[in-house]
């Protein structure tokens, strides 16, 4: 039997069908699929990196933003009045007040030493100028004593409000706020107490010398008195004895 031949151009055909065909297959590559894989778990990396990055950031400017919040409650005024109140009083100190001067020029007078040669209306009026000075010091500590103990109304309420504030403080700054204020609470307590000493001292130190001062005028008068003339010594009975 006779073998059939294939037209030439039949054959260039079927040669041109099989290399298009083999140009359309897709070649899968795994190195190239794995560095691909590897790339994109790197960008994905990073921009987790990135996210995260930006919300520490996010919430160390809110944590600056609280920090930077001022404290809503101040005593300053109510301290202030406080030691407004006692510095009036000690200012308006009766007869001598706290002043070195006008100390020095009491001491040189009527606390001085009692002069021979006074008159007995001057010894007598300086005696009156001492006592009247002694009460008034001690009219004015117990107007200080009331003063201080009626701001302890006053510190008790402002206390109790700044520990309060600090203990709800949303920041540093608020917190810091809060001790200062503490601070000056503790401040204007001290400066009670201060003037509430500083009274009762002035008052116990004329009374002292005041004593001192009676001291000396009774000397001059009992040698006045014992050197008059006319005056004779004898005894004297007392109670029908």
């Amino acid at each position: 039997m006779t073998k059939r031949r294939s037209h030439p151009w039949v054959l260039l055909l079927t040669a041109g069908l099989t290399l298009s065909s083999a140009q359309a297959l897709t070649v899968f590559d795994p190195s190239n699929y794995a560095q691909n894989v590897i790339q994109a778990a790197r960008a994905l990396e990073q921009i987790n990196n990135q996210i995260t990055s930006l919300t520490n950031e996010a919430q160390m400017l809110a944590n600056q933003a609280r920090d930077l919040e001022r404290l809503p409650t101040s005593t300053l005024s109510g301290l202030l009045t406080s030691v407004q109140r006692t510095q009036r009083l000690i200012a308006q100190a009766q007869t001598i007040a706290y002043d070195v001067e006008r100390i020095e020029t009491a001491f040189s007078g009527p606390y001085g030493p009692a002069a021979p040669s006074s008159s007995d209306a001057a010894l007598i009026a300086d005696a009156q100028t001492r006592w009247k000075t002694s009460v008034g010091a001690f009219e004015d500590s117990l107007k200080t004593q009331a003063v201080v103990v009626g701001n302890i109304d006053d510190a008790t309420d402002a206390m109790t409000a700044l520990v309060s504030a600090s203990q709800s403080a949303s920041g540093a700054l608020q917190a810091a706020q809060a001790g200062n204020q503490l601070l000056a609470l503790q401040s204007q307590q001290l400066s009670d107490l201060t003037a509430l000493l500083a009274a009762k001292a002035r008052a116990d130190a004329f009374e002292q010398a005041r004593t001192a001062s009676a001291e000396s005028q009774g000397q001059v008068q009992y040698r006045r008195f014992s050197t008059r003339s006319g005056y004779v010594p004898h005894a004297v009975t007392m109670f029908g004895e």
